[in-house]
């Protein structure tokens, strides 16, 4: 097996493991799915024909390095804001508590987008907390205390909608 075929074969293993979680860290960012999987698509593409994951060190952040700046490069083409999509897919699961899931998609899309990229970074994308600084561009630290921020923020917002009389005082 050529080098070319052991790279091929390595891009396509690492699409398999973290595919969808590529597809929806970009969907955090550019609020529409198609284009979140046409980024992913693209990325891979450009790794398969250019041996892009040799001088790698930690390959995963790599991967959503590369979706990030795709992702803010399409942006920037677009040259408009989109919003993030608050009924696309963030779980499955079954069987489902549509409410309370509705209410988690509206939790994360009032997270300001620096908390929401690395709540989908670390709970999604399974990365560490120094991988998501290395994606980000920030130390491992800052990536901790936004994910703890988002959390809170998350926390209050789920309990006040499970209990909307929880802030009345009759």
């Amino acid at each position: 097996m050529g080098r070319s075929d052991r790279n091929t074969t390595e891009i396509e293993v690492l699409y398999r493991l973290h595919g969808a979680a590529l597809v929806l860290f970009a969907l955090s960012i550019v609020g529409e799915r198609a284009s979140a999987q046409d980024m992913v698509h693209q990325v891979f593409l450009k790794l398969m024909q250019h041996d892009g994951l040799q001088s790698a060190a930690d390959k995963k952040a790599y991967l959503f390095a590369c979706v990030r700046n795709a992702a803010f490069n399409e942006q920037k083409l677009q040259a408009r804001n989109v919003a993030l999509d608050p009924d696309s897919i963030w779980l499955t699961s079954a069987p489902r508590d549509l409410a309370e899931e509705a209410n988690l998609k509206h939790a994360l899309v009032a997270l300001p987008e620096d908390q929401r990229e690395v709540i989908v970074l670390h709970i999604w994308g399974e990365l560490t907390f120094s991988q998501i600084g290395d994606v980000l561009g920030l130390s491992s630290n800052t990536a901790a205390s936004r994910y703890r921020y988002a959390l809170a923020k998350l926390r209050s917002s789920m309990s006040t909608k499970e209990n909307p009389c929880a802030n009345f005082r009759g």
